[in-house]
């Protein structure tokens, strides 16, 4: 997938550095990275590639501007996650790329619906989720402390 220069690419192991720095810049900037945060972004392949998630990246050259996961959450729930473009890429239209190749891996994959955690502080990203179609939902459980809106896209 092709917006200009950029692509999106699977996780590597010499890409993890990326994905945890990406998402580092904006839990730092806006919150406090939680224990939980470190523990995965410090080790993806244990916490997302291992239990059937994957971790993709929209890069320019080669190189990450942002990246995006799709985890099998402890709730039995396909989750959006850990999405994040570093502030230098932003306004290109990046998230909206993550978002969408998401949603066709998802479905490729056959999940009914589609979930995300996330935090009303960042209206940019829920006006994002609510263009692709993502509606609010009761948070019910969650990993974060910071999290206070809970969303779902239905795929069928």
């Amino acid at each position: 997938m092709m917006l200009n220069m950029a692509e999106i690419i699977e996780y590597r192991k010499d890409l993890a550095l990326y994905f945890k720095q990406i998402n580092m810049d904006w839990l730092e900037k806006y919150f406090v990275a939680e224990p939980y945060d470190v523990e995965v972004l410090s080790n993806p392949e244990k916490y997302i590639l291992e239990k059937g998630g994957n971790i993709y990246f929209v890069a320019e050259e080669g190189i990450p501007k942002g990246t995006v996961a799709l985890m099998n959450n402890e709730y039995g729930e396909l989750e959006l996650t850990k999405m994040g473009v570093d502030e230098s890429a932003q306004g290109k239209g990046y998230g909206n790329l993550l978002i969408q190749h998401c949603i066709n891996k998802a479905k490729e994959m056959g999940v009914k619906d589609l979930i995300l955690y996330s935090n009303t502080k960042l209206s940019p990203a829920i006006h994002l989720y609510k263009k692709f179609g993502f509606v609010e939902i009761p948070v019910g459980k969650s990993e974060y402390a910071r999290c206070d809106i809970k969303m779902i896209k239905s795929l069928l």
